[in-house]
């Protein structure tokens, strides 16, 4: 405080106490002799500082951040014997201030002050030097001084209160517009909304500029929330308002009157007593992420060629089609398979654009044959499926939408000057009549799909009982959806064995179903239907790492030899081979090595140019190649020598009459002269007895495979064999 306004805050008390000459003259004339009197109050005042807990805390508290309590209170109990001294009133307020730094309350001073006026009451009423005339005048002037000196001493306390609120609301207001100023720079909407009250305690600039908040409403600028969205955005609040954190994706007009996905968060703020007292509100601009997943799930659920519904999302609508008709009696649902009959003509013949080209028509053509409540998916290559839901009667919708979509492929399909025709086999089945669950139906309508095609009816229903035995066998189709997760899969290995060192140099990993009613199922009968359904690439991923996996545990017992894996055609087509290839080394923490690669003839010269591409990236990984069944196809010789073949394997058939000699014999024979000239390894599979070992032998074959060494054991059998086994092991 400046002396100037001292001296005015002075005068103003002098005015308001009616502090006057009278007052001054009378304290003068009795000054000794109050002032020797009042010596004796300092015994009294230090009682009073001490006896009070809450007072002697604080003096205790300045002893320990480094102040004196003598010289504190001396100088306090000075202050106040300068009551009695009319020229000094100066530095009254600057104590105020130090016990405002302090921590000394007003209150306590006063009980002080009070002290102080009872100490000088008692003197002035007993001392004989004072007047009796004078006492009350005395009184009133030393009434007055306490006053004056209180007010002062008040000012400087309340000063330093309001420099320090001054600067706290400086600090907070700095604070407060950094925070305006960060909230306004990034992108998002909030306010805060004070349930009791009913009003919107705070809102962001981003808010501010979208809109004048009423402070009433609880949803800045629920106006400007799509009319279809608003229902799940107040639901969304009512659950904030009981308690629980709610967030709902509504659409918002926001700045520049442009549509945006936006995420509305609503968090409740409890009370001590649990009771919701405010709710925090957000929203963020998720435009870009809306719309990004939204295209993912379109991937996801959407056949990339024709822009059809993929396998995925086929699957999820027949189980909520079959979870409905389940609830609604009388309500049943139609399955239909569609193959196009010999499709694999146009690809090799025409090339896989004009192939792609003629499945979007389809696709096309199909889709417009049906209503908008069924379900068309293309499953893979050229197979199609087609979900009729909620029908009275299956068979009537059937038999009615079966015409329809064969009625499509009787006009030609176009491909530049090209013009096509098609044929379609549809096989259908009906749920309740045909099964209750997808596979069960699926595997059916497959049945009745290959019988369409083997009568030329070009469509069918499923019938149980008219099944001939390879529609029988395809009800494995149903079963083998399941047999990868239930683990009926297993692999038996076979060895082979050097004919020079008798050493085990490598084996076979042969694929078998351990069928819950049919007990074990080789390959052969149901590879074909597995192929067809579209589960070779779950099972040659399963076969690979399993297989990998188990020469990981030969190898961590000391036994080295790579494991051979069979490839089918569909497979080795697959564009995802060498991945998945990659993914079972990785999975198993082999190299390359360990694994041989085994393809027919057939398979291999299919597609030259994508064989060759194969097998260079095989090659890469450093896996072994094989070429199985070698002699039964048409390999161009010229041909194989270029690619990265490591192995020829002769096909069992030419061993059967090979004792006998004739062609079998000779053939055998070239072939072994041919893989040694070409630089191949040759193994003969099929080796039954003692006596086709020794004419191989003779034959310079460089290794075997057959019943008689052993025939395929499951694992755990098969290491007990290898353990003893009289043939040497490659350590």
């Amino acid at each position: 405080m400046s002396q100037l306004a001292a001296r005015e805050l002075r005068k103003e008390f002098h005015y308001v106490l009616q502090i006057g000459n009278g007052d001054a003259q009378v304290l003068r004339t009795y000054h000794q002799l109050l002032a020797q009197g009042a010596a004796g109050f300092a015994q009294d005042y230090y009682n009073f500082l001490f006896d009070n807990p809450a007072t002697a805390d604080v003096l205790y508290a300045y002893e320990r951040n480094g102040g004196n309590i003598g010289d504190l209170v001396r100088s306090q109990l000075q202050q106040m014997l300068q009551l009695l001294n009319v020229e000094h009133d100066d530095g009254v307020a600057e104590v105020g201030q130090r016990h405002f730094c302090i921590g000394v309350k007003p209150v306590w001073v006063m009980g002080a002050y009070r002290l102080y006026l009872n100490h000088l009451h008692t003197l002035i009423h007993t001392l004989p030097e004072i007047d009796p005339v004078d006492r009350k005048s005395l009184e009133s002037a030393l009434i007055k001084r306490v006053f004056l000196d209180m007010g002062l001493m008040l000012q400087g306390y309340w000063d330093s209160l309001r420099t320090q609120a001054e600067t706290a609301r400086d600090e907070a207001q700095t604070a407060y517009d950094r925070v305006e100023d960060l909230l306004g720079n990034i992108p998002l909407i909030l306010w805060s909304y004070d349930v009791r009250s009913h009003e919107v305690l705070y809102s962001s600039p981003s808010l501010r500029e979208l809109c004048t908040p009423d402070r009433q409403d609880p949803i800045p600028c629920f106006e400007r929330i799509h009319a279809d969205d608003r229902e799940k955005v107040g639901a969304a609040w009512q659950l904030a308002m009981e308690g629980e954190a709610a967030e709902v994706q509504a659409r918002v007009m926001l700045s520049g009157e442009q549509e945006r996905w936006c995420s509305l968060r609503f968090t409740p703020a409890r009370s001590g007593r649990r009771r919701v007292q405010r709710i925090d509100g957000l929203i963020e601009d998720i435009t870009e992420t809306h719309n990004a997943l939204g295209v993912l799930e379109h991937q996801a659920t959407t056949d990339e060629l024709t822009g059809l519904a993929n396998r995925t999302l086929w699957y999820d609508r027949v189980n909520q089609a079959l979870a409905s008709s389940r609830r609604e009696e009388g309500r049943e649902v139609v399955l239909m398979l569609l193959d196009l009959d010999h499709f694999k003509m146009i690809n090799d013949e025409l090339g896989h654009l004009v192939g792609d080209d003629v499945l979007r028509q389809v696709a096309t053509r199909l889709r417009a044959a049906l209503r908008d409540s069924d379900t068309l998916a293309r499953l893979g290559g050229d197979e199609f499926a087609i979900l009729m839901p909620a029908v009275p009667s299956g068979e009537r919708a059937g038999e009615r939408v079966a015409a329809k979509v064969l009625s499509c492929f009787e006009h030609p399909f176009r491909c530049g000057d090209r013009e096509l025709f098609l044929n379609a086999s549809v096989g259908i089945a009906v749920y309740p009549e045909h099964g209750d669950e997808v596979n069960e139906l699926l595997g059916h309508a497959d049945v009745a799909m290959y019988r369409a095609k083997r009568s030329d009816g070009h469509y069918s229903f499923y019938d149980a009982d008219g099944q001939t035995d390879n529609a029988r066998q395809l009800r494995f189709s149903g079963q083998l959806r399941h047999a990868l997760d239930r683990n009926e899969f297993e692999l038996h290995y076979q060895p082979k064995v050097g004919m020079q060192d008798k050493q085990i140099c490598g084996v076979e990993a042969l694929l078998r179903w351990q069928h819950p009613q049919q007990g074990l199922v080789r390959p052969a009968h149901f590879l074909p239907i597995a192929e067809q359904i579209g589960l070779m690439a779950p099972i040659t991923s399963w076969v690979l790492v399993t297989a990998l996996r188990q020469c990981k545990t030969w190898r961590d017992d000391g036994i080295h030899m790579p494991v051979s894996v069979n490839v089918s055609a569909r497979s080795f087509q697959n564009p995802r081979l060498i991945e998945r290839i990659q993914w079972a080394l990785e999975q198993a923490g082999v190299d390359g090595d360990c694994l041989e690669i085994e393809i027919t003839e057939d398979t291999l010269m299919g597609d030259l140019g994508r064989g060759a591409e194969v097998l260079a990236q095989l090659h890469g990984l450093g896996v072994g190649v094989a070429v199985d069944d070698f002699g039964t196809g048409y390999s161009s010789l010229a041909y194989l020598k270029r690619l990265p073949i490591n192995t020829l394997k002769i096909d069992k058939s030419f061993l059967v009459d090979m004792a006998q000699g004739g062609n079998d014999a000779i053939i055998v024979r070239s072939i072994i002269d041919l893989g040694h000239n070409l630089g191949f390894r040759v193994v003969a599979e099929g080796v039954e007895d003692a006596q086709a070992w020794d004419m191989l032998t003779q034959l310079g074959c460089d290794a075997v495979q057959g019943y008689h060494i052993s025939r395929p054991l499951p694992d755990a059998k098969f290491t007990d064999w290898l353990r003893a086994s009289s043939w040497e092991l490659n350590a």
